[in-house]
């Protein structure tokens, strides 16, 4: 009975200091950095001169306080479901926004601007930020950073922190038929080690959504029955593969580093065969003006039009999904890929 009783006493212990550790484990991402396009850009290119805005309504209806932020949605995009999810802030804040300092953006931040690529081509057409300028400013976070919470403080920080990558979709819908193909799984992966260089560890590169299945591209495929775009897709699903393939690499070559591939593509085409067992009804329509070709301020100037419950729609605009769908997708890529970060 007494080796019982101790035997007992010692589970307990166990189990309180698992508990313990668990606790710990929950805390170990303290921010969320983030680089790319529209998929994740939370208003930066409302400070910089360009057409590629969505800071007027209807964006943002279904924002906290129902204002538009320069989020290409109707609310929320998918980082900031997943900076919550983390533990961390419902909304990760634009870098370029003065009314937020390095107290807001210790916890997360965005230097993503829509429109642009991997490509410095693609970042011209709408003149918006292209990745290497986005690596600068994330280096003049990182000073901003340390002088902030001091050396040590924050190097651990931005080893520990998520660093997400998402973007490429430009790449292809709009400077893949105007110019050469560049090679954007190299330019990808001397990203990747750029930041690993800066002291990331932590990384996700994001692929592509299905691209031909976008209103846009189903509302002018006529001939094929406003039917997504096979070969658009294909592209998607090449592209995807070569990603993966770059981070089983750099896994191996990149001591510490802890990179993982972040795929929308299968669980953002479930939502679109299988609408019905998500809540949605429509599809290949958006909710915003005519739902098949507005984004942007074309959306603002038919806003008459515009759907009244965002959340029967898959797509926000032609271009971009819903508030809703972002979460299923972000809640999807936290459970089965960023959940060995937490």
């Amino acid at each position: 009975m007494a080796n019982m009783s101790s035997y007992i006493s010692w589970f307990l212990l166990l189990t309180q200091f698992l508990i313990l550790v668990a606790t710990i484990v929950e805390a170990k991402i303290p921010a969320v950095i983030v680089f790319g396009d529209s998929s994740v850009d939370s208003g930066n290119n409302n400070f910089i001169p360009t057409v590629a805005r969505s800071n007027f309504e209807p964006y943002g209806r279904d924002f906290t306080g129902g204002r538009p932020t320069g989020r290409f949605s109707n609310g929320r995009i998918a980082t900031d479901f997943i900076s919550q999810a983390l533990g961390l802030k419902s909304a990760v804040p634009p870098y370029l926004d003065p009314a937020y300092n390095i107290s807001d953006f210790a916890v997360g931040v965005t230097f993503a601007s829509a429109a642009t690529g991997y490509d410095n081509d693609t970042s011209r057409v709408l003149s918006v930020i292209p990745l290497w300028e986005q690596l600068l400013f994330y280096k003049g976070y990182q000073k901003k950073l340390r002088a902030y919470l001091g050396e040590s403080q924050a190097n651990q920080t931005i080893s520990e922190a998520l660093h997400m990558i998402s973007l490429g979709t430009n790449d292809f819908l709009e400077n893949y038929y105007a110019f050469p193909p560049a090679d954007q799984p190299r330019i990808a992966e001397s990203f990747v080690k750029e930041l690993y260089g800066l002291g990331a560890r932590k990384i996700s590169l994001g692929g592509l959504p299905p691209m031909g299945c976008m209103p846009l591209e189903r509302n002018t495929n006529l001939m094929g029955g406003r039917d997504c775009v096979q070969n658009y897709n294909t592209v998607a699903l090449e592209f995807n593969d070569k990603l993966n393939k770059l981070v089983m690499k750099l896994n191996k070559e990149l001591p510490g580093i802890n990179l993982v591939f972040s795929n929308p593509y299968f669980i953002f085409m479930q939502i679109i065969r299988r609408p019905s067992l998500y809540g949605f009804e429509s599809t290949s329509v958006a909710c915003c003006a005519t739902g098949m070709y507005e984004m942007g301020y074309a959306c603002a100037q038919n806003g008459l039009m515009t759907c009244t419950d965002a959340s029967k729609y898959v797509f926000w605009d032609a271009f971009h999904p819903t508030q809703k769908t972002n979460q299923i997708i972000a809640n999807y890529v936290v459970k089965h890929v960023l959940y060995k970060f937490i």
